[in-house]
């Protein structure tokens, strides 16, 4: 029939899901000798883009020079491509659940240009935040976690209790 859309497949079972993922986490540190991490692979990639274009800047900036200055590849950091896998597999795992779709989320009291923008500012705040963390959320709660790291315990609680928190000044957008 054109036009019609298959329906959507249900969600995976939780508990499978998260023992997929702890396996994921095995093998990550395993074959890599690091846990799972976004923000350090997309600090990686940054760096090799900055790299491209003002190699010199790279071999200056000490902190950019740890990552990729000299005759160190940026871009070759096992992170990155977990960060590819991640994106692919998301959008695989979409399309064969029939969830893939090009979509704004938000709230009726919000305009899709507003809702853009903040999630812009807030991306910016936790890409700064985990940088200055030296480490993102997944990194820290599941890699920290995973080898019972006392500070990623500590980590959760505040991420729980901060998002808790905020999201009573903010409930506002999505009603």
């Amino acid at each position: 029939m054109p036009g019609a859309t298959r329906a959507e497949r249900p969600y995976l079972d939780p508990y499978l899901g998260g023992a997929i993922l702890g396996v994921v986490l095995f093998l990550a540190f395993f074959l890599t000798g690091g846990g799972l991490g976004a923000s350090g692979a997309i600090n990686h990639v940054v760096v090799g883009l900055v790299d491209l274009v003002a190699p010199v800047h790279v071999d200056r900036v000490a902190y950019m020079a740890d990552v990729g200055g000299g005759t160190r590849d940026a871009l070759g950091d096992p992170g990155v491509f977990m960060l590819i896998g991640t994106f692919l597999g998301g959008m695989i795992s979409g399309l064969i659940g029939r969830r893939f779709k090009v979509e704004t989320r938000k709230g009726p009291n919000v305009t899709t240009a507003r809702r853009w923008i903040y999630a812009f500012v807030g991306g910016a705040i936790m890409g700064y935040g985990a940088r200055l963390a030296r480490g993102c959320t997944s990194g820290q709660a599941l890699s920290g976690g995973a080898v019972l790291a006392a500070g990623s315990f500590a980590f959760m609680f505040a991420v729980f209790g901060g998002g808790s928190a905020l999201a009573y000044s903010v409930r506002r957008l999505w009603n």
